[in-house]
């Protein structure tokens, strides 16, 4: 097994130095080797929880503590609930982020190396990103990628996640539900995280895309207790927030054989100069289609999708055009 790449900052200052260690998804089989190297070589071991004061991070690498390694637990002040500060909720984190730093500060100063574990990867929506905007211009920093929970997911269902052309879209279920049904609708396949109390809003989205049908769900990825399931199925009091909702790869994918009459026509229009012309709602119908029809200049501007019939023709044929996009639909 090779050596994962790494992001380096060398600051020639001196004093210790900062890690940021992805862990992986949560099977400590997952951990890369130069992550287990570099806990086991570090002074400090970092690591974040919520005020219960379980870390899933410190427990997908308990193996690999020593007993003299000095730990540094940093405990957010609020997770989801509300709070008094003065600053609101994003003032609250501000202020802990601030005074996190500030202890990793003093070990480093001290001349001691600091691993912060991050489950996952450090810098995917990881927590490990606000110390390493704080710490990373002023002192040695080296940054130990980890497998996501995206490949993790994409691994558990069994299923390709993008393939070939596609586009794959990353969102945060904390976007408003009209914002997530425009981006879902536009896309070839997607991964939507942080679900828990969001998933509603989310379910909400795919249907109203139309891209329930395809999508998938997986909780707690290579974890103790995974599970997968059709989206469609899940009991939304059910969800925890280590969970993410997937559109799959289309290609390749075998659809059910439609029946007289269950197809439909889609007309679109689109736009006057290319792609950053179309609509979220065209770009989602012509991804979503099985066969395009149309004036072959027009069609021309339409990325070409493996799996997709395109039947082009001239200009001068519209009545034909029509018949033959509705008799294909009559076709299922």
């Amino acid at each position: 097994m090779s050596t994962p790449s790494t992001s380096v900052t060398d600051i020639s200052s001196g004093g210790g130095r900062l890690y940021g260690v992805g862990l992986g998804p949560g099977d400590p089989n997952l951990m890369t080797l130069r992550a287990v190297q570099v806990i086991g070589e570090a002074d400090v071991i970092a690591y974040h929880s919520a005020r219960h004061g379980r870390s899933i991070a410190r427990s997908i690498a308990a193996a690999h503590l020593r007993p003299d390694h000095i730990e540094e637990p940093l405990v957010y002040p609020v997770t989801t609930e509300t709070t008094d500060h003065p600053g609101g909720y994003r003032g609250a984190l501000e202020e802990f982020y601030e005074k996190a730093a500030a202890r990793l500060a003093a070990h480093l100063d001290a001349g001691r190396t600091v691993a912060v574990l991050a489950e996952g990867d450090p810098m995917f929506y990881g927590s490990y990103m606000h110390m390493h905007k704080r710490l990373a211009d002023r002192y040695a920093t080296e940054v130990i990628p980890g497998v996501t929970s995206v490949s993790a997911a994409a691994a558990r269902l069994g299923t390709p996640l993008v393939e070939g052309e596609e586009i794959l879209t990353i969102l945060p279920g904390t976007l408003p539900e009209e914002e997530l049904t425009a981006r879902l609708a536009a896309t070839d396949t997607a991964v939507v995280m942080k679900l828990g109390r969001t998933f509603p809003a989310v379910r909400g989205a795919f249907e109203a895309s139309g891209r329930l049908a395809e999508a998938r769900y997986v909780e707690r990825a290579t974890m103790a207790g995974e599970r997968t399931g059709d989206l469609a199925d899940i009991d939304p009091a059910s969800v925890p927030y280590f969970s993410v909702a997937v559109l799959p790869s289309r290609v390749d994918v075998v659809r059910p054989s439609g029946r007289a009459g269950s197809g439909e026509v889609v007309v679109v229009g689109t736009g006057p100069a290319g792609p950053l012309w179309l609509t979220p709602e065209t770009r989602g119908a012509l991804a979503a289609a099985d066969a395009l029809v149309g004036y072959t200049t027009y069609l021309d501007r339409v990325p070409v999708r493996p799996g997709q019939a395109r039947h082009g023709s001239d200009n001068k044929v519209e009545s034909e055009r029509a018949e033959f996009a509705l008799d294909l639909a009559r076709r299922g």
